[in-house]
């Protein structure tokens, strides 16, 4: 650890919260986490061969190691851990290793209480650096998902965008392709059905990329059955760049998000369920709300957010309620959690 005197700083504020030590496994089975965990994680994992000639992998998050150790039974729902992250990074010059403080609520059954108990906790942990001025960066995927949902256009559409919203590059292909209404091509159309007929002679329960065979059915079969013509893309697009532009203090949001659903003719209470952001209000500090906000991840499902001190970013969390389904659960699992990044301060 960079000081260990500082790691037992944040330790004790970890523990005083009522969090409780969990030592998540270095080794992971690689193909367990290429089946179940999305692309990042695939191109981003470290992985070699055993001498029994398996292929495992150096953790490349602990938040998905910590969430396997549960899983397995091995360790309690509320826990802190402390150790490094190994993965590859697209910019050039990121540290392959990280050095991480964090904390999960595995199993959270209170998300108001919860999300707030996380961003405090980590918040708290990262005052005692004595950096700089301290900025929360916060978002939310539900914000995202809602929005989608509540537009009037085809249903393939719909299951596109909110799929594809962490990979913003192809997320920007979708939505020009939704603007001309050029619907994929006839050709990728009758593979998709062909592939879809293949799919119904195999096992439902097995998974393919994190999702069952079923889960994968039902998709195709919305793609397949629903009309192929949509004259209104370029209006709901026009919709969803506007909404992903909304940059603002968490003080002007509710005036911010009711103004944008008043402009666009939405319902004027399609937001009002998301009490996770109205919340950090009480935390006393700058909040900036951002909706084009923590999208490299996949995981990620509710609240995001990141604390920044200068122009370093020292820590970032958020909710994933459908990660530890992804990873063997038979049901989702409601968690949140966060980690600080020693290796920035």
């Amino acid at each position: 650890m960079k000081s260990k005197k500082l790691s037992e700083k944040i330790i004790k504020t970890f523990k005083s919260n009522g969090f409780v030590l969990s030592e998540p496994d270095v080794l992971l089975d690689s193909e367990y986490i290429i089946q179940r965990s999305g692309e990042n994680f695939r191109r981003s994992i470290l992985a070699f061969e055993n001498e029994d000639g398996k292929v495992m992998c150096l953790r490349p998050d602990l938040t998905v190691a910590s969430c396997i150790k549960f899983l397995e039974k091995k360790s309690k729902s509320k826990i802190y851990y402390s150790g490094q992250a190994y993965r590859r990074a697209n910019k050039k010059g990121s540290n392959l290793i990280n050095e991480q403080l964090g904390i999960e609520i595995l199993g959270s059954k209170n998300q108001l209480k919860d999300d707030f108990k996380v961003i405090k906790t980590i918040l708290d942990s990262a005052k005692k650096t004595k950096s700089k001025k301290i900025l929360i960066k916060v978002g939310d995927i539900g914000l995202f998902k809602k929005l989608i949902n509540s537009l009037e256009m085809p249903e393939r559409w719909k299951l596109r965008l909110i799929r594809h919203f962490w990979r913003p590059n192809y997320f920007e292909e979708l939505l020009k392709r939704l603007e001309k209404n050029s619907d994929i091509d006839s050709v990728n159309f009758n593979t998709d059905k062909k592939r879809f007929y293949e799919m119904k002679k195999m096992k439902q329960e097995q998974l393919i990329a994190g999702r069952s065979v079923s889960e994968i059915l039902k998709r195709f079969d919305k793609k397949i059955k629903d009309p192929r013509s949509f004259n209104e893309g370029k209006k709901i697009v026009k919709i969803i760049r506007s909404f992903l532009e909304i940059n603002c203090q968490l003080s002007t949001l509710d005036n911010k998000l009711l103004n944008f659903a008043q402009k666009n003719n939405l319902e004027k209470n399609i937001f009002k369920e998301f009490k996770s952001i109205q919340n950090l209000k009480k935390l006393n500090q700058e909040v900036k709300f951002i909706t084009n906000f923590r999208r490299d991840i996949e995981y990620y499902t509710g609240i995001v957010f990141e604390i920044i001190s200068g122009k370093k970013e020292i820590a970032r969390g958020g909710r994933y309620d459908d990660l530890l389904k992804s990873l063997g659960a038979k049901k989702n699992i409601p968690a949140v959690g966060a980690a600080i990044n020693l290796s920035n301060i």
